[in-house]
Protein backbone atom coordinates (compact mmCIF):
# COMPACT_ATOMS: atom_id res chain seq x y z
CA UNK A 1 0.00 0.00 0.00
CA UNK A 2 1.33 3.45 -0.87
CA UNK A 3 1.99 5.78 2.02
CA UNK A 4 -0.99 8.02 2.71
CA UNK A 5 -3.43 5.89 0.70
CA UNK A 6 -6.24 4.07 2.47
CA UNK A 7 -6.81 0.50 1.29
CA UNK A 8 -10.47 -0.44 0.86
CA UNK A 9 -11.29 -4.15 1.21
CA UNK A 10 -12.44 -5.73 -2.05
CA UNK A 11 -15.73 -6.92 -0.51
CA UNK A 12 -16.59 -3.39 0.63
CA UNK A 13 -15.73 -1.93 -2.78
CA UNK A 14 -17.80 -4.57 -4.59
CA UNK A 15 -20.75 -3.96 -2.26
CA UNK A 16 -20.60 -0.22 -2.84
CA UNK A 17 -20.44 -0.71 -6.61
CA UNK A 18 -23.40 -3.10 -6.49
CA UNK A 19 -25.55 -0.67 -4.49
CA UNK A 20 -24.56 2.20 -6.76
CA UNK A 21 -25.38 0.30 -9.95
CA UNK A 22 -28.70 -0.90 -8.50
CA UNK A 23 -29.66 2.66 -7.57
CA UNK A 24 -28.59 3.92 -11.01
CA UNK A 25 -30.64 1.26 -12.83
CA UNK A 26 -33.78 1.75 -10.74
CA UNK A 27 -33.53 5.54 -10.94
CA UNK A 28 -32.92 5.55 -14.69
CA UNK A 29 -35.65 3.00 -15.34
CA UNK A 30 -38.34 4.78 -13.35
CA UNK A 31 -37.43 8.23 -14.68
CA UNK A 32 -37.68 7.17 -18.33
CA UNK A 33 -40.28 5.30 -20.39
CA UNK A 34 -41.46 2.30 -18.41
CA UNK A 35 -44.57 0.13 -18.07
CA UNK A 36 -47.18 0.47 -15.36
CA UNK A 37 -48.82 -1.90 -12.94
CA UNK A 38 -47.37 -5.34 -12.28
CA UNK A 39 -44.78 -4.98 -15.03
CA UNK A 40 -43.43 -1.86 -13.36
CA UNK A 41 -42.99 -3.69 -10.07
CA UNK A 42 -41.55 -6.77 -11.77
CA UNK A 43 -39.09 -4.74 -13.82
CA UNK A 44 -38.02 -2.61 -10.83
CA UNK A 45 -37.23 -5.72 -8.79
CA UNK A 46 -35.13 -7.11 -11.64
CA UNK A 47 -33.32 -3.79 -12.05
CA UNK A 48 -32.37 -3.80 -8.37
CA UNK A 49 -31.51 -7.52 -8.34
CA UNK A 50 -29.25 -7.18 -11.37
CA UNK A 51 -27.29 -4.41 -9.70
CA UNK A 52 -27.03 -6.03 -6.25
CA UNK A 53 -25.81 -9.30 -7.78
CA UNK A 54 -22.56 -7.52 -8.66
CA UNK A 55 -21.49 -7.79 -5.00
CA UNK A 56 -20.42 -11.38 -5.75
CA UNK A 57 -18.72 -10.72 -9.09
CA UNK A 58 -15.22 -11.61 -7.80
CA UNK A 59 -16.27 -14.79 -5.99
CA UNK A 60 -18.64 -16.16 -8.64
CA UNK A 61 -18.18 -14.26 -11.92
CA UNK A 62 -20.04 -16.77 -14.09
CA UNK A 63 -23.02 -16.96 -11.74
CA UNK A 64 -23.23 -13.17 -11.61
CA UNK A 65 -22.97 -13.06 -15.41
CA UNK A 66 -25.95 -15.42 -15.71
CA UNK A 67 -28.04 -13.59 -13.09
CA UNK A 68 -27.46 -10.12 -14.53
CA UNK A 69 -28.15 -11.42 -18.05
CA UNK A 70 -31.47 -12.94 -17.01
CA UNK A 71 -32.41 -9.78 -15.13
CA UNK A 72 -31.58 -7.71 -18.21
CA UNK A 73 -33.77 -9.94 -20.39
CA UNK A 74 -36.57 -9.59 -17.85
CA UNK A 75 -36.63 -5.82 -17.35
CA UNK A 76 -35.94 -5.02 -21.02
CA UNK A 77 -38.65 -7.44 -22.03
CA UNK A 78 -41.02 -5.88 -19.49
CA UNK A 79 -40.64 -2.54 -21.22
CA UNK A 80 -37.88 -0.69 -19.35
CA UNK A 81 -35.64 1.14 -21.82
CA UNK A 82 -32.47 0.97 -19.72
CA UNK A 83 -28.92 0.19 -20.77
CA UNK A 84 -27.91 -3.12 -19.15
CA UNK A 85 -25.17 -1.59 -17.02
CA UNK A 86 -25.12 -4.44 -14.49
CA UNK A 87 -24.61 -6.98 -17.26
CA UNK A 88 -21.76 -4.94 -18.75
CA UNK A 89 -20.02 -4.84 -15.36
CA UNK A 90 -20.56 -8.61 -15.04
CA UNK A 91 -19.03 -9.14 -18.49
CA UNK A 92 -16.01 -7.10 -17.45
CA UNK A 93 -15.63 -9.18 -14.27
CA UNK A 94 -15.97 -12.50 -16.09
CA UNK A 95 -13.39 -11.58 -18.74
CA UNK A 96 -11.03 -10.29 -16.04
CA UNK A 97 -11.36 -13.65 -14.27
CA UNK A 98 -10.37 -15.44 -17.49
CA UNK A 99 -13.82 -16.55 -18.70
CA UNK A 100 -13.63 -14.88 -22.09
CA UNK A 101 -15.42 -17.57 -24.08
CA UNK A 102 -18.27 -17.81 -21.57
CA UNK A 103 -18.73 -14.03 -21.52
CA UNK A 104 -18.77 -13.85 -25.31
CA UNK A 105 -21.21 -16.76 -25.65
CA UNK A 106 -23.53 -15.31 -23.00
CA UNK A 107 -23.46 -11.90 -24.69
CA UNK A 108 -24.35 -13.37 -28.10
CA UNK A 109 -27.13 -15.34 -26.48
CA UNK A 110 -28.43 -12.26 -24.72
CA UNK A 111 -28.54 -10.22 -27.92
CA UNK A 112 -30.45 -13.08 -29.56
CA UNK A 113 -32.95 -13.44 -26.70
CA UNK A 114 -33.81 -9.76 -26.25
CA UNK A 115 -35.88 -9.30 -29.44
CA UNK A 116 -37.66 -12.64 -28.91
CA UNK A 117 -38.51 -11.76 -25.31
CA UNK A 118 -39.69 -8.30 -26.23
CA UNK A 119 -41.87 -9.71 -29.02
CA UNK A 120 -43.48 -12.20 -26.62
CA UNK A 121 -44.17 -9.51 -24.01
CA UNK A 122 -45.15 -6.68 -26.34
CA UNK A 123 -46.19 -8.32 -29.59
CA UNK A 124 -44.67 -5.38 -31.46
CA UNK A 125 -42.95 -5.40 -34.86
CA UNK A 126 -39.75 -7.45 -34.87
CA UNK A 127 -37.84 -4.76 -36.76
CA UNK A 128 -38.63 -2.15 -34.12
CA UNK A 129 -37.72 -4.47 -31.25
CA UNK A 130 -34.46 -5.54 -32.89
CA UNK A 131 -33.53 -1.90 -33.49
CA UNK A 132 -34.19 -1.12 -29.84
CA UNK A 133 -32.25 -4.11 -28.45
CA UNK A 134 -29.29 -3.92 -30.77
CA UNK A 135 -28.67 -0.23 -30.94
CA UNK A 136 -25.16 0.93 -31.52
CA UNK A 137 -24.64 2.19 -27.98
CA UNK A 138 -25.37 -1.17 -26.35
CA UNK A 139 -23.09 -3.09 -28.66
CA UNK A 140 -20.34 -0.51 -28.26
CA UNK A 141 -20.56 -0.70 -24.46
CA UNK A 142 -20.53 -4.50 -24.61
CA UNK A 143 -17.38 -4.51 -26.72
CA UNK A 144 -15.81 -1.97 -24.36
CA UNK A 145 -16.59 -4.19 -21.33
CA UNK A 146 -15.05 -7.20 -23.05
CA UNK A 147 -11.95 -5.25 -24.05
CA UNK A 148 -11.52 -3.64 -20.61
CA UNK A 149 -11.81 -6.97 -18.81
CA UNK A 150 -9.27 -8.58 -21.12
CA UNK A 151 -6.87 -5.65 -20.81
CA UNK A 152 -6.98 -5.74 -17.00
CA UNK A 153 -6.57 -9.52 -17.00
CA UNK A 154 -3.49 -9.32 -19.20
CA UNK A 155 -2.04 -6.52 -17.06
CA UNK A 156 -2.53 -8.57 -13.89
CA UNK A 157 -0.92 -11.62 -15.50
CA UNK A 158 2.09 -9.56 -16.56
CA UNK A 159 2.39 -8.10 -13.06
CA UNK A 160 2.25 -11.56 -11.48
CA UNK A 161 4.83 -12.89 -13.92
CA UNK A 162 7.14 -9.95 -13.23
CA UNK A 163 6.78 -10.52 -9.48
CA UNK A 164 7.63 -14.20 -9.84
CA UNK A 165 10.64 -13.29 -11.98
CA UNK A 166 11.90 -10.84 -9.35
CA UNK A 167 11.48 -13.42 -6.59
CA UNK A 168 13.27 -16.10 -8.60
CA UNK A 169 16.12 -13.71 -9.43
CA UNK A 170 16.49 -12.67 -5.78
CA UNK A 171 16.42 -16.31 -4.66
CA UNK A 172 19.02 -17.31 -7.23
CA UNK A 173 21.32 -14.46 -6.21
CA UNK A 174 20.91 -15.41 -2.56
CA UNK A 175 21.78 -19.04 -3.37
CA UNK A 176 24.85 -17.96 -5.31
CA UNK A 177 26.00 -15.71 -2.47
CA UNK A 178 25.38 -18.46 0.07
CA UNK A 179 27.48 -20.92 -1.91
CA UNK A 180 30.23 -18.32 -2.36
CA UNK A 181 30.40 -17.73 1.38
CA UNK A 182 30.46 -21.48 1.98
CA UNK A 183 33.43 -21.86 -0.37
CA UNK A 184 35.26 -19.00 1.31
CA UNK A 185 34.69 -20.46 4.75
CA UNK A 186 35.74 -23.92 3.62
CA UNK A 187 38.90 -22.70 1.90
CA UNK A 188 40.03 -20.44 4.74
CA UNK A 189 38.62 -21.32 8.16
CA UNK A 190 38.18 -25.07 7.81
CA UNK A 191 41.87 -25.73 7.26
CA UNK A 192 43.02 -23.44 10.07
CA UNK A 193 40.53 -24.83 12.58
CA UNK A 194 41.46 -28.37 11.59
CA UNK A 195 45.12 -27.62 12.23
CA UNK A 196 44.35 -26.20 15.69
CA UNK A 197 42.12 -29.15 16.52
CA UNK A 198 44.61 -31.79 15.36
CA UNK A 199 47.61 -30.14 17.02
CA UNK A 200 45.79 -29.75 20.34
CA UNK A 201 44.62 -33.38 20.21
CA UNK A 202 48.17 -34.56 19.53
CA UNK A 203 49.62 -32.40 22.31
CA UNK A 204 47.13 -33.76 24.87
CA UNK A 205 47.73 -37.33 23.72
CA UNK A 206 51.53 -36.99 23.91
CA UNK A 207 51.40 -35.36 27.35
CA UNK A 208 49.23 -38.16 28.74
CA UNK A 209 51.41 -40.89 27.26
CA UNK A 210 54.42 -39.33 29.00
CA UNK A 211 52.51 -39.15 32.26
CA UNK A 212 52.78 -35.39 32.32
CA UNK A 213 50.13 -33.03 33.63
CA UNK A 214 48.05 -31.64 30.77
CA UNK A 215 47.78 -27.83 31.07
CA UNK A 216 44.23 -26.58 31.55
CA UNK A 217 44.72 -24.07 28.73
CA UNK A 218 45.57 -26.88 26.33
CA UNK A 219 42.38 -28.75 27.27
CA UNK A 220 40.38 -25.57 26.71
CA UNK A 221 42.01 -25.12 23.29
CA UNK A 222 41.23 -28.72 22.37
CA UNK A 223 37.57 -28.41 23.39
CA UNK A 224 37.25 -25.04 21.63
CA UNK A 225 38.69 -26.58 18.48
CA UNK A 226 36.22 -29.43 18.59
CA UNK A 227 33.29 -27.06 19.13
CA UNK A 228 34.47 -24.67 16.42
CA UNK A 229 34.80 -27.58 14.00
CA UNK A 230 31.26 -28.76 14.74
CA UNK A 231 29.80 -25.27 14.44
CA UNK A 232 31.61 -24.58 11.19
CA UNK A 233 30.50 -27.91 9.74
CA UNK A 234 26.88 -27.12 10.64
CA UNK A 235 27.18 -23.65 9.13
CA UNK A 236 28.62 -25.03 5.90
CA UNK A 237 25.87 -27.65 5.67
CA UNK A 238 23.23 -24.95 6.08
CA UNK A 239 24.87 -22.67 3.53
CA UNK A 240 25.21 -25.45 0.98
CA UNK A 241 21.71 -26.77 1.52
CA UNK A 242 19.83 -25.94 -1.68
CA UNK A 243 16.54 -26.55 0.13
CA UNK A 244 17.35 -24.26 3.04
CA UNK A 245 14.90 -21.63 1.82
CA UNK A 246 11.82 -23.83 1.33
CA UNK A 247 12.08 -25.46 4.78
CA UNK A 248 8.94 -24.54 6.68
CA UNK A 249 6.16 -25.86 8.89
CA UNK A 250 5.67 -28.97 6.76
CA UNK A 251 9.25 -30.04 7.54
CA UNK A 252 9.00 -29.70 11.34
CA UNK A 253 7.55 -33.21 11.93
CA UNK A 254 10.39 -34.78 9.96
CA UNK A 255 12.91 -32.69 11.87
CA UNK A 256 11.54 -33.88 15.22
CA UNK A 257 11.56 -37.46 13.94
CA UNK A 258 15.24 -37.25 13.01
CA UNK A 259 16.20 -36.06 16.48
CA UNK A 260 14.03 -38.79 17.99
CA UNK A 261 16.20 -41.31 16.13
CA UNK A 262 19.24 -40.11 18.11
CA UNK A 263 17.70 -41.44 21.34
CA UNK A 264 16.13 -38.19 22.46
CA UNK A 265 12.48 -38.55 23.46
CA UNK A 266 11.07 -35.75 21.30
CA UNK A 267 7.37 -34.98 20.98
CA UNK A 268 5.44 -32.58 18.76
CA UNK A 269 2.04 -31.01 19.43
CA UNK A 270 0.36 -28.91 16.75
CA UNK A 271 -2.72 -26.69 16.87
CA UNK A 272 -3.27 -26.57 20.64
CA UNK A 273 -5.07 -23.22 20.85
CA UNK A 274 -6.57 -23.28 17.36
CA UNK A 275 -6.73 -25.24 14.15
CA UNK A 276 -3.58 -25.29 11.98
CA UNK A 277 -3.82 -22.80 9.14
CA UNK A 278 -1.57 -21.46 6.39
CA UNK A 279 0.99 -18.87 7.50
CA UNK A 280 3.37 -16.64 5.52
CA UNK A 281 6.41 -18.45 4.14
CA UNK A 282 8.86 -16.36 6.20
CA UNK A 283 7.03 -17.33 9.40
CA UNK A 284 7.18 -21.01 8.47
CA UNK A 285 10.91 -20.83 7.73
CA UNK A 286 11.59 -19.04 11.01
CA UNK A 287 9.63 -21.62 13.02
CA UNK A 288 11.62 -24.39 11.35
CA UNK A 289 14.93 -22.72 12.19
CA UNK A 290 13.87 -22.10 15.79
CA UNK A 291 12.95 -25.75 16.29
CA UNK A 292 16.10 -26.92 14.48
CA UNK A 293 18.44 -24.73 16.53
CA UNK A 294 16.69 -25.57 19.80
CA UNK A 295 16.84 -29.32 19.21
CA UNK A 296 20.47 -29.06 18.14
CA UNK A 297 21.36 -27.20 21.34
CA UNK A 298 19.53 -29.80 23.43
CA UNK A 299 21.37 -32.65 21.74
CA UNK A 300 24.77 -30.98 22.09
CA UNK A 301 24.76 -29.09 25.36
CA UNK A 302 21.98 -30.35 27.62
CA UNK A 303 21.93 -33.60 29.59
CA UNK A 304 18.32 -33.98 28.53
CA UNK A 305 16.28 -37.10 27.89
CA UNK A 306 13.03 -35.49 26.74
CA UNK A 307 12.14 -32.43 24.70
CA UNK A 308 8.72 -31.19 23.61
CA UNK A 309 7.87 -28.96 20.65
CA UNK A 310 4.59 -27.05 20.69
CA UNK A 311 3.05 -25.11 17.77
CA UNK A 312 0.15 -23.00 19.02
CA UNK A 313 -2.10 -21.26 16.49
CA UNK A 314 -3.66 -18.15 18.01
CA UNK A 315 -5.59 -15.30 16.34
CA UNK A 316 -2.98 -13.46 14.27
CA UNK A 317 -0.06 -15.26 15.98
CA UNK A 318 1.81 -18.54 15.65
CA UNK A 319 3.58 -19.44 18.90
CA UNK A 320 6.36 -22.02 19.08
CA UNK A 321 7.77 -23.44 22.29
CA UNK A 322 10.59 -25.94 22.86
CA UNK A 323 11.09 -27.33 26.39
CA UNK A 324 13.68 -29.83 27.60
CA UNK A 325 14.43 -31.48 30.94
CA UNK A 326 18.18 -30.98 30.84
CA UNK A 327 20.20 -30.10 33.93
CA UNK A 328 21.70 -26.62 33.97
CA UNK A 329 25.20 -26.04 35.23
CA UNK A 330 24.03 -22.99 37.18
CA UNK A 331 20.67 -21.42 38.00
CA UNK A 332 21.42 -18.43 35.83
CA UNK A 333 20.51 -18.31 32.16
CA UNK A 334 23.31 -19.43 29.83
CA UNK A 335 25.22 -16.90 27.82
CA UNK A 336 23.46 -16.54 24.45
CA UNK A 337 25.48 -18.06 21.64
CA UNK A 338 25.35 -17.47 17.93
CA UNK A 339 22.43 -19.89 17.65
CA UNK A 340 20.21 -17.96 20.06
CA UNK A 341 21.36 -14.68 18.55
CA UNK A 342 20.38 -15.89 15.08
CA UNK A 343 16.96 -16.98 16.35
CA UNK A 344 16.39 -13.60 17.97
CA UNK A 345 17.36 -11.76 14.79
CA UNK A 346 14.96 -13.87 12.69
CA UNK A 347 12.08 -13.37 15.12
CA UNK A 348 12.68 -9.63 15.51
CA UNK A 349 12.81 -9.16 11.73
CA UNK A 350 9.23 -10.48 11.54
CA UNK A 351 8.02 -8.27 14.40
CA UNK A 352 7.82 -11.15 16.87
CA UNK A 353 9.14 -11.84 20.36
CA UNK A 354 11.61 -14.46 21.61
CA UNK A 355 12.03 -15.58 25.23
CA UNK A 356 14.70 -18.02 26.41
CA UNK A 357 15.72 -19.14 29.86
CA UNK A 358 15.68 -21.77 32.57
CA UNK A 359 12.44 -23.52 33.47
CA UNK A 360 11.23 -23.55 37.04
CA UNK A 361 10.94 -27.34 36.99
CA UNK A 362 14.39 -27.72 35.47
CA UNK A 363 15.63 -27.63 31.93
CA UNK A 364 15.59 -24.89 29.33
CA UNK A 365 12.79 -23.30 27.31
CA UNK A 366 12.64 -21.37 24.05
CA UNK A 367 9.41 -19.48 23.33
CA UNK A 368 8.66 -17.36 20.28
CA UNK A 369 5.53 -15.57 19.11
CA UNK A 370 5.39 -14.65 15.43
CA UNK A 371 2.68 -12.45 13.87
CA UNK A 372 0.99 -14.10 10.92
CA UNK A 373 -0.50 -10.88 9.53
CA UNK A 374 1.69 -8.77 7.27
CA UNK A 375 4.70 -11.10 7.16
CA UNK A 376 5.83 -12.54 3.88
Amino acid sequence: MDEGRLAVPAAVADGAIAVGVAALLVGTGLSGPHPAGDRELFGSVLLAAGGLALAARRRAPLTVLAVTGLCAVGYLGAGFEVLAVSYLVAVYGAVRAGHRAAALAASVGLLAMLPLTARVFHGGPVREVVAQARNTLEIAWLIAALAAGEAVRQAERRAQKAERTREETARRRADEERLRIARELHDSLTHQISVIKVQSEVAVHVARRRGERVPEALLVIREAGREASRELRSALEALRDDDAGPHGLDHVPGLVQRFRATGLEATLKVGVGGQPRPVPAAVGRTVYRIVQESLTNVARHAAATTVSVLLDYRPGILAVRVDDDGEAASPSAPTPGLGLLGMRERVTALGGELHTGQRGAGGFTVRAELPTNGAS
